[in-house]
């Protein structure tokens, strides 16, 4: 099996939605089911999706659910994007979690690309 632990993309995922779940302790109570939860749901999607992707036998899961884990990153920087338009969050904290966010669709990316530019092969990577 493939140790999700050891991908920085996970490692970068991680402190991520560590950074977001901190982030969105201080919104207004009104946005708890609104920005806070789906700001919340995406920066998780992107972990979860990268631990169950690299769960997985076949290697076209694996890319796919890689692929689901960066459109979930692509989501958490709108949704940054827009807290911050909202005055949700202070400019500090959302430089940081954009940064994060970006690095870690960044990251995706480059194993996305990677595994798909890899031979097919009998073993798991």
């Amino acid at each position: 099996m493939r140790d999700h632990t050891k991908l920085e993309a996970y490692q970068r995922a991680d402190e991520l939605v560590l950074a977001v779940y901190r982030a969105t302790k201080t919104f207004p109570v009104e946005e708890r089911f609104g920005l806070t939860s789906q700001l919340r749901r995406a920066a998780v999607s992107v972990v979860a999706n990268i631990v169950e992707g690299s769960a997985r036998a076949g290697q076209a899961e694996y890319v796919h659910l890689l692929s689901m884990a960066y459109g979930s990153a692509k989501e958490v920087q709108y949704e940054i994007s827009l807290c911050t338009k909202l005055g949700y969050l202070r400019d500090a904290v959302a430089e940081d979690l954009a940064r994060r966010a970006s690095r870690t669709a960044m990251v995706l990316s480059a194993l996305i690309a990677a595994l798909r530019a890899a031979p097919p092969s009998g073993g798991r990577r």
